[in-house]
């Protein structure tokens, strides 16, 4: 699979006559990249093939942070940091995070989480001298998630019993690894989103893009996750409109895309509405699978003033033994009022440069990511804590930042030639008569 096909230019980048600093990414950034989005992969899911202790999927997890930080600072030993208001409010976030943790009310894994949480926004300070609105990370986030679907796929294959067990409602789950539904369906959506508009703005050919969209596409399908499948279809339809006034291919894309939606819509009605119900009654549906029961029951809970400021400090995201499943909801019961601030200017400060960037492919790629996290917000949890909606989101802040400019130094001064010195006539002649 090949990703780096630049044989056609994209029409849609403006051009820049900006001198830029020839500092080309090192190849050891895609293994650091690879290895944050190992360590946001997670420890529970359901029962896979061979049984794995949850103490060395943490071990693993958490080992992968340590290397991504060692190996980014081994490239990186000089400290060199570029502005960026994303990872500074991430920055921010650790103080509410570290303030409620403090107490240990909530036990000193909070200030493990803590310390996570340190070291995987230190590792994107590190990695942001490389952040230049290139499509370099992006290409390192689609081959990563796809060599985690291609484990699911694998694990489907190998034993099709325990990839759709019937404890999570025949939905596909991981089987090699403990990987849950929403999150297959997440990276599914977000490395089809982002290999459309790589074929949209000609940065790689059909034939690569499909061996990555078919197969995630069927994995999506067979995760029945209702949120993925939105924010896929939003995040899309808002990216390709930011290229329609710029793109001849945006624009067929999305001429096509619609009028096979309301084919679809049409000829598929009664097939569409099973999948997206799931076999769930109108009761079951309304409470989003339980998740309003609660998120009630989380906001009615008693809290102090300093709970309801600093939150009570990072946990597993979830309240009465059950997954909150709401990234506002989690960030104030853990982070409280100031972390919830932080997230909203996160989310803002991300889409109003995006709002403000000329019409580009990485602006559109970002344009996606930031609406698919805000859309999985609702139902998902992971904002406010490292996860794989921060890493989308970092890489939106890397495809949103200006090319690094090399300074103008003034040009060294020339010595000047000093005019020959002028001999009298008289003294021309050496010989002596």
């Amino acid at each position: 699979m090949s990703l780096d096909h630049t044989k056609h230019a994209d029409h849609t980048e403006h051009a820049d006559h900006t001198p830029k600093i020839t500092d080309r990414t090192p190849k050891v950034i895609g293994t650091v990249w690879g290895l944050l989005i190992l360590n946001t992969l997670g420890s529970a899911g359901a029962q896979t093939i061979v049984p794995l202790p949850r103490s060395l999927i943490q071990m693993v997890t958490m080992g992968a942070l340590v290397a991504a930080f060692a190996l980014a600072l081994a490239v990186n030993l000089r400290l060199r940091i570029r502005a960026s208001a994303f990872v500074f409010l991430l920055t921010l976030l650790l103080v509410p995070s570290v303030i409620a943790s403090a107490d240990l009310e909530s036990g000193l894994g909070a200030l493990f989480r803590c310390a996570r949480l340190a070291l995987f926004v230190g590792t994107l300070w590190l990695l942001g001298r490389w952040w230049d609105g290139s499509l370099t990370f992006v290409r390192h986030h689609i081959r990563m998630y796809f060599a985690v679907l291609g484990s699911v796929a694998a694990g489907l294959v190998i034993s099709p019993g325990a990839a759709m067990p019937e404890l999570y409602g025949g939905r596909l789950v991981g089987a090699l690894w403990p990987l849950t539904p929403p999150q297959i369906g997440q990276y599914a959506a977000v490395i089809i989103g982002l290999t459309v508009l790589l074929v949209l703005g000609r940065r790689t050919d059909r034939a690569s893009a499909a061996v990555v969209i078919v197969p995630s596409l069927v994995l999506l399908v067979l995760t029945h996750t209702r949120t993925a499948t939105l924010g896929l279809f939003v995040g899309l339809a808002l990216a390709i409109g930011s290229l329609i006034l710029t793109s001849a291919a945006a624009r067929r894309f999305f001429t096509w895309a619609v009028l096979c939606a309301a084919v679809a819509a049409v000829g598929f009605s009664s097939a569409l509405q099973v999948w997206f119900l799931r076999g769930q009654d109108e009761e079951n549906l309304s409470s989003l699978t339980g998740r309003a029961k609660v998120w009630d029951a989380l906001l009615a809970a008693p809290r102090t003033t300093a709970e309801k400021v600093f939150g009570t400090g990072l946990g597993d995201k979830s309240f009465g033994g059950l997954p909150i499943d709401n990234s506002w909801l989690a960030v104030y019961h853990e982070q409280g009022l100031i972390g919830i601030a932080l997230v909203a200017t996160v989310i803002i400060v991300l889409a109003g440069v995006a709002l403000l960037r000329p019409p580009s492919l990485s602006r559109a790629c970002a344009i996606f990511l930031i609406s698919y996290c805000a859309i999985a917000s609702y139902t998902e949890a992971g904002l406010g804590d490292a996860s794989p909606y921060l890493l989308h989101l970092a890489l939106a802040a890397s495809l949103l930042a200006a090319p690094a400019a090399a300074s103008h130094l003034p040009a060294p001064a020339v010595p000047r030639r000093r005019a020959p010195r002028r001999v009298p006539r008289w003294a021309r002649n050496t010989e002596v008569s």
